[in-house]
């Protein structure tokens, strides 16, 4: 009648106590450095401390009990409380005594690490009241006994859980008769785990018969070098020369004392008919494997038990209805302490004094799932690559900036005294002066310049390294995640899916799953939610440019109001640049309005489109919505760049828009309002979204606080401190982590990448102002989801999805936008012929009066008044163009030097275009998908892992040829009483399995 209990505790550390030789409790918090050392000799202490140290690798704390013996005392710990167990039912761990327990425990599916001799597992907060059950998912529902539907939803929890419970998981209640809140935690079972990893196809780590690598030579090993010694001499310098950058970035690097690296095993799918090829430890499934099968099944299940409601199910329909509060896995732990995963991560990771070191992107996949790891992946290799673009932008930058000074034409600008300009608008305008825009120029000049030339290509060629190089990353990532060959259609439907077609009778046979599904109908509801979803996008981008045509009327309006109002010279000389930057002003928060207006409709709009997988909706809306933003973000700058001032006309002659006369650019040209209008949106919205990032989260969940203490009603009772204390209720005061959470983030990412390469020509800052605003996003984010957010379901993903797509249009894109900001928006072209075609010295000598056409004012129409008649004093005026002067017998037509031009314009788009595409194929092919090391390592793993299934078969079929012969040659009398019983547990049928090898006598006394 013996009995052994055990505490497991998966990184907690608060409640451990010790005790002496004569019973003293000796508080872990309060004496740490005593406890470590008392009593313990060298080994365990080392021990101790690197568990302590890396509690995810272990999975377990040890605590060593070297002077426990017959005459000391332990403790238990009971619903919290702490007593004294008697001397006399005081069991001493053997060897022996430990494998007969770790079988058990393995068998029952309820710990998830073993115990070892000498030592005693303590259990957490996150597990039933028994100490061994782990909690995989709390619900939670509110009591409102005066709710009219108290007792529809209290049917429909009775039936959810009973439906849960049929399924396997089981469930322990935790309420308070004076709160309104009541928890349930729910714990997944071996058996339900090891049934849900073959219907989610987890690919689960095979058992290794032997030590393959040992056995074959490898190049750099002894046979391989022997014959090939070029082949050696270059691995043994490669390992040097990677020696020697390890210890230089030493520094940057996971700290390995902390985050230990992580194993790769040989994966398969797992099959329970084949459950013999695995390594069915007991920490197999992580929290988060464990999280994502019991939302899984919550997701489809049924809560009412009309045979007709045929889709009445699943947990996301309930908690809008308010039959339940929430439904949520636990975090692990405080994020204060740094003794359990969750205070490692936000420490060592989340923190802002780790902004130099590298993820521990194994430990974030294990925590937080797939998907999220994948992000953070992604976001981390995007900053690292913005640091070379950084470097050469700020350079770019710097030359500019150094050789502003002598730059001939803002120069000529600065010091012109006989340029005056014709009108900028009709009837409110008046003559000006050239040089009232010597600021205007100089600071064209910083970003006009030959470097930016040379940025705009190597930005081009960054593009497409970047992204073959993350391809390459993110093959590696799949294969060390165990994510080579996930295919979505793998994926079973989505529950909201299915909802929608509940009346379709017709079925298809998925052909990957071989499962029947719903067959969608074509005509009568695939079609009219698409064209319904393709008509409100065109909507929504119509919208979008209404607003910049909103914006651009406001900057000629207050243009016209600066020239005709303005009494302060300040005012009236940077009359552009005050337009310019408040009209940025305006279109950024237009922007931000227009986001959320987006997101909101794009949402439903994807729900129309009927798709299957949550992968496919995810693309759908990803897609949508950057549509929509990338006409609300770039539409005013693409304006600016390619449009504002090229067909306006001549001064008598405008083209005009809708009656109005268009705007004009500066005598710069347009590049220095595309420069701050870039700077504005781009700088604004990191600043903003950043704000929001941490303010909107921190404010919900000091909201939810509120709510919760109305819904708890907390006493100053000592029972109802405990209860606000649990780690269920601390998390039901966070943020839920949404299924469309993460993608703002990618959004936020991708938008900016577009800003960094598509108009970097324009602001070589972009890149710098990228990498700053990212090292510090990283950190938030982190923070944000550990510590506002409800720990999220893990999701397994195999890439980014659409994401890579929308960044290699964007890379296509950035070529031709770029070339044509150089050859069309600034005066690089224009320079360059007039240097080589109309100087005589090479110079930029006379360019700006080449530049600049001549109008006679006495050509102005009739009804195009001034703001002054100074026809008596103004004879002509200037305007930029080239055209002929109106002592010309074709005045006003474009001169030759505007073809040539032109041609040249063409003839740089073409070349640079060409060039570039051709670099970039090359790039392409020199940088493969997969790197060859990696291909011949998945090819190894392929070959091996079909070996490990050949041998466990052959094993297999030579056990069950004996066991033939056996029942040939005796009775079923002679068969071990053991051994007639089926397969009930696990432990059964590896004692069945043990009794199968070669040379073993299941017969004997011993066995028996």
């Amino acid at each position: 009648n013996l009995s052994w209990k055990y505490y497991h505790p998966k990184f907690f550390f608060r409640k451990i106590f010790r005790i002496k030789k004569f019973g003293t409790i000796l508080d872990m918090e309060e004496n740490e450095e005593k406890l470590l050392n008392h009593n313990v000799d060298e080994d365990q202490n080392d021990d101790y401390q690197s568990c302590r140290a890396t509690p995810e690798k272990s999975g377990k704390l040890y605590i060593p009990m070297k002077e426990f013996n017959d005459h000391s005392d332990t403790l238990d710990e009971i619903e919290g409380q702490i007593k004294l167990i008697p001397e006399v039912n005081i069991l001493k761990p053997t060897s022996e005594t430990l494998e007969v327990l770790n079988i058990m425990a393995r068998a029952s599916g309820r710990v998830e690490g073993g115990l070892s001799e000498g030592h005693v597992i303590l259990a957490g907060d996150v597990y039933f009241i028994d100490g061994i059950r782990r909690v995989d998912f709390i619900l939670v529902y509110k009591v409102d006994n005066e709710s009219p539907n108290a007792a529809i939803n209290a049917n429909k929890r009775k039936i959810f859980e009973a439906n849960l419970i049929e399924e396997g998981l089981e469930m322990e209640y935790d309420s308070n008769e004076e709160s309104k809140l009541r928890f349930i935690k729910v714990h997944a079972p071996y058996e339900v785990l090891t049934r849900y990893a073959e219907i989610l196809k987890f690919r689960l780590p095979m058992k290794e018969t032997k030590d393959d690598e040992d056995e074959v030579d490898f190049p750099g090993s002894k046979g391989y070098g022997s014959l090939i010694d070029g082949e050696f001499i270059r691995d043994k310098i490669y390992k040097q020369l990677k020696w020697c950058y390890n210890k230089v970035f030493k520094v940057f690097q996971v700290d390995e004392s902390i985050f230990p690296c992580q194993d790769k095993y040989f994966s398969a799918v797992y099959s329970r008919d084949r459950e013999y090829l695995f390594n069915m430890s007991e920490d197999l499934f992580i929290p988060s494997m464990r999280s994502r099968i019991v939302d899984f099944i919550m997701q489809r299940k049924f809560y009412s038990d009309n045979p007709n409601d045929t889709y009445a199910f699943g947990i996301h329909r309930l908690i809008p209805d308010g039959v339940y509060y929430a439904a949520y896995p636990l975090h692990e732990g405080d994020y204060t302490d740094r003794r359990n995963i969750r205070g490692l991560l936000f420490h060592e990771w989340a923190s802002l004094k780790k902004l130099y070191k590298c993820q521990p992107l194994d430990y974030i996949k294990d925590y937080f799932g797939i998907k999220i790891a994948l992000y953070f992946a992604w976001l981390g290799f995007y900053t690292y690559m913005l640091i070379p673009a950084s470097i050469v932008g700020f350079l770019c930058f710097l030359y500019g900036y150094l050789t502003f000074q002598t730059n001939q034409l803002s120069e000529d600008v600065c010091n012109s005294s006989n340029y005056t300009m014709c009108p900028l608008c009709d009837h409110f305008c008046d003559f000006w002066e050239l040089k009232q825009t010597c600021l205007y120029a100089n600071i064209a000049s910083v970003m006009d310049n030959p470097a930016t030339v040379f940025f705009a290509v190597f930005m081009s060629f960054w593009a497409a390294t970047f992204l073959e190089l993350w391809k390459r990353y993110s093959a590696e990532i799949a294969h060390h995640w165990d994510l080579t060959g996930f295919d979505i259609r793998e994926e079973h439907p989505r529950p909201e899916y299915l909802i929608q077609l509940r009346e379709v009778q017709e079925k298809k046979m998925n052909y990957v799953t071989k499962t029947l599904e719903p067959k969608v109908p074509f005509w009568t509801m695939k079609l009219p939610g698409t064209l319904l979803s393709f008509s409100c996008v065109i909507f929504l981008i119509l919208l979008a440019f209404s607003a910049v045509l909103g914006v651009i009327m406001y900057r000629m309006s207050i243009l016209a109001v600066l020239s005709f109002y303005g009494t302060d010279p300040l005012i009236t000389s940077n009359a552009m640049l005050i337009t310019t930057s408040t009209g940025a002003c305006i279109n950024l928060v237009c922007i931000v309005i227009f986001n959320q207006v987006y997101i909101s409709l794009a949402g439903w709009l994807t729900e129309k489109e009927l798709h299957r997988t949550q992968t496919q909706f995810d693309d759908s809306l990803s897609l949508k919505i950057y549509l929509l933003q990338f006409v609300n973000n770039y539409a005013s700058i693409f304006y600016i760049a390619f449009f504002k001032g090229k067909i306006v006309g001549y001064p008598g002659k405008y083209i005009r828009l809708l009656g109005f006369r268009q705007e004009e650019c500066g005598p710069g040209g347009c590049l220095v309002e595309l420069c701050i209008q870039l700077a504005i949106i781009f700088v604004g919205k990191q600043v903003i979204n950043t704000c929001m990032e941490m303010l909107i989260p921190m404010f919900w969940k000091y909201f939810n606080t509120y709510i919760l203490k109305n819904l708890l009603l907390l006493f100053p009772g000592k029972h109802d401190e405990n209860i606000a204390k649990t780690r269920w209720t601390k998390d039901l005061k966070l943020i839920e982590w949404g299924k469309q959470s993460l993608f703002n983030e990618y959004l936020e990412m991708v938008l900016q990448f577009g800003f960094v390469t598509i108009f970097v020509s324009a602001f070589p800052l972009a890149p710098l102002f990228a990498f700053l605003n990212n090292v510090f996003e990283t950190r938030l984010d982190a923070k944000k989801i550990l510590t506002f957010h409800r720990r999220p379901v893990g999701k397994r993903v195999s890439d980014i999805g659409i994401w890579y797509r929308i960044l290699d249009a964007l890379g296509k894109i950035a070529v031709l936008s770029n070339a044509f900001i150089i050859a069309f928006t600034s005066n690089f072209i224009p320079r360059l012929v007039y240097r080589f075609t109309v100087s005589e010295n090479y110079t930029l000598d006379g360019f700006l009066n080449y530049s600049l056409s001549v109008f006679n004012v006495s050509d102005f129409p009739p009804h195009s008044a001034l703001k002054f008649n100074r026809t008596d004093t103004v004879e002509t005026c200037r305007y930029l163009a080239f055209r002929e002067p109106p002592w010309k017998p074709n005045k006003y037509e474009f001169t030759d030097l505007y073809w040539h031009v032109l041609a040249a314009r063409l003839a740089f788009v073409v070349v640079f275009e060409n060039v570039v595409v051709l670099v970039i194929m090359i790039i392409k092919w020199c940088i493969p998908d997969k790197s060859p090391k990696l291909e011949e390592q998945i090819r190894r793993e392929a070959y091996v892992t079909n070996e490990i299934i050949m041998e466990q078969e052959l094993l297999r079929a030579k056990a069950e040829a004996r066991d033939t012969q056996k029942n040939h040659t005796g009775s079923n009398d002679h068969i071990p009483y053991w051994k007639k019983f089926g397969p009930s547990s696990n432990l059964a049928m590896r004692l069945r399995l043990v009794s199968k090898q070669p040379g073993y006598d299941s017969n004997s006394p011993a066995v028996v």
